[in-house]
């Protein structure tokens, strides 16, 4: 039976992971695998009369088909400011706009392309794994330190054990997660 504070402990370990994984869905929805998706755009910052503020809170963005992304400013003035912060975000594709509308037209992907973005993915996906691993080592840092407090060692063993399953468990999400996105990827 573990203590309050080793449950809080273990429970606070399996809140960061959770948040790690939700980072990584996010991360891996702004690489693009060559169809049009609004999540490439939408969290691009416009400068709204002096204010930095996302594209997706100043006009409306779909995708008619798959290879366009179109946006619709809710007041016709912001048109040149979105195209420019498009431009500057150098996402790899050029906005044409017809006085109302913003049309992106996305290229198809070249398969040295693909082979970059997979690269990319893997990266993302190491870089949660680091983030996961660091949280499994200060948990039990903080476990161990629960000795003092009077756990007994089965205790401490038992939540380092409870610890390193979520570790586990969640590094298998993130494999899972990029193998995936690795498919869509490569899918032509």
């Amino acid at each position: 039976m573990m203590t309050d504070a080793l449950k809080n402990h273990v429970g606070q370990a399996a809140e960061q992971m959770k948040k790690v994984i939700a980072h990584l869905e996010a991360e891996l929805l702004k690489i693009r695998a060559g169809k049009a998706s609004p999540q490439v755009v939408e969290g691009l910052m416009v400068d709204y009369y002096g204010n930095p503020t996302p594209l997706s809170q100043i006009s409306n963005i779909n995708t008619p088909d798959g290879r366009t992304i179109a946006i619709q400013p809710w007041e016709k003035n912001m048109i040149d400011p979105i195209e420019k912060a498009i431009m500057d975000a150098n996402l790899g594709f050029t906005p044409q706009n017809d006085g109302t509308l913003i049309r992106i037209n996305i290229p198809p992907l070249t398969e040295e392309r693909r082979k970059d973005l997979v690269k990319g993915t893997h990266a993302e996906g190491e870089h949660n794994k680091v983030s996961i691993r660091n949280i499994r080592r200060d948990s039990n840092e903080h476990i161990k330190k629960e000795t003092k407090n009077g756990a007994s060692e089965d205790m401490v063993k038992e939540a380092e054990l409870e610890v390193q399953s979520l570790t586990d468990a969640h590094i298998k999400k993130i494999d899972e997660h990029v193998s995936v996105k690795e498919k869509e990827i490569m899918t032509v």
